[in-house]
């Protein structure tokens, strides 16, 4: 059988095969809403085989919303159409996920077909937040530093957002520590210019990112899986960097942490990003040789591609983004393509598994 399509099982969870799909922002929420697009993207994706399906980053409170539009999970009101999608990845066979987030100082902007353009408060938009008042660009705000009661609220914040994924369904939560947003900003000293415990040393940058995860772990049952997305590598110099990574999948994993997802940059405007085919598996196989289990991410978009890093050890699970908008159904065609014939398929399409 194809490295691809073996189990894998995490605490309680199993997963079917080693295809995920990847967190992506839809920007297509009223108040943080779950609704029918969200129904019809997700649950196509469990149709097309993918074993573990993740939201997109969902925001813990309205003002940890990339734009207006985002998904969120910040009061109970959002639970019930939830139940609704994470009931139907079930009934795929498999397993709902939710990114839990907040955007920090690159909120309040407008949609991606919108320009990303950022939206005044006196046109709807909200005074951003992070660790210290540094703008991302110059065409973006400058926040405003959080104190330290304000952090300790968002910690509180991820704690609730935690209770309220599990009540709506989802069997494994992702923690947002990449791409620049708020977790990713306290980690790197490009970002964080803080003098007080949660700034300065390593230990004082990750301290938060460690609150959210022993917060976390409190209330999310111990049967369930908890991952981390990070940003391996800031890519500019005096930032965080892979050995940062390395020393924090030890510091997490004896903290809860079941499988680190391993992306890079977003946290300056300026860096430079080599993006190319699997140019951040190198991150996910440096990670996965301190004993934590990885995720492998990024311009992933062939089934060879995804077996070979699987079976060279680079990584636990294939993160899948950008393909499975271009083919929900990706992981149907790639069994075929590995010559793995028992891939299970809906009834439905049952009569279109073989090509005559």
């Amino acid at each position: 059988m194809p490295q691809l399509f073996t189990p894998l099982t995490i605490r309680s969870i199993n997963l079917k095969n080693r295809i995920v799909v990847s967190p992506m922002c839809q920007y297509s929420s009223q108040d943080g809403f779950a609704n029918d697009w969200h129904f019809v993207h997700l649950g196509s994706r469990a149709v097309g085989g993918a074993a573990l399906v993740f939201t997109e980053a969902t925001a813990v409170c309205p003002e940890g919303r990339i734009s207006p539009h985002d998904l969120g999970i910040w009061k109970d009101e959002h639970i019930e159409q939830l139940k609704r999608i994470t009931a139907f990845i079930e009934q795929q066979g498999a397993v709902p996920g939710m990114q839990l987030a907040h955007a920090g100082r690159k909120a309040s902007v407008t949609e991606p077909w919108n320009n990303d353009k950022l939206i005044p408060v006196s046109e709807g938009g909200w005074k951003t937040v992070a660790p210290s008042p540094v703008a991302f660009s110059e065409e973006k705000d400058t926040p405003l530093e959080l104190s330290i009661n304000e952090i300790k609220k968002i910690v509180e914040d991820f704690k609730a957002a935690a209770v309220r994924a599990l009540a709506a369904g989802f069997k494994v939560i992702e923690i947002h520590g990449a791409h620049g947003y708020l977790i990713n900003e306290f980690m790197s000293p490009l970002s964080n210019k803080r003098t007080d415990e949660y700034g300065g040393s390593y230990d004082n940058r990750t301290r938060f990112l460690i609150e959210i995860i022993d917060a976390i772990r409190s209330v999310w049952p111990q049967a369930l899986p908890l991952f981390l997305r990070i940003s391996a590598s800031d890519w500019a110099d005096d930032g965080w960097t892979v050995e940062d990574s390395v020393k924090l999948a030890d510091m997490v994993k004896s903290k809860g942490v079941d499988l680190m997802d391993c992306s890079s940059g977003g946290v300056v405007s300026y860096a430079k990003i080599p993006a190319k085919p699997n140019y951040q598996v190198p991150f996910a196989a440096a990670v996965r040789k301190t004993g934590m289990p990885t995720g492998a991410v990024g311009i992933i978009v062939t089934s060879e591609q995804a077996e070979e890093i699987l079976t060279t050890g680079q990584a636990d699970l294939i993160f899948m983004a950008r393909e499975l908008l271009r083919d929900p159904y990706f992981p149907l065609s790639a069994a075929r393509e590995l010559g793995h014939d028992d891939m299970p398929w809906p009834v439905q399409y049952e009569r279109a598994k073989r090509k005559k």
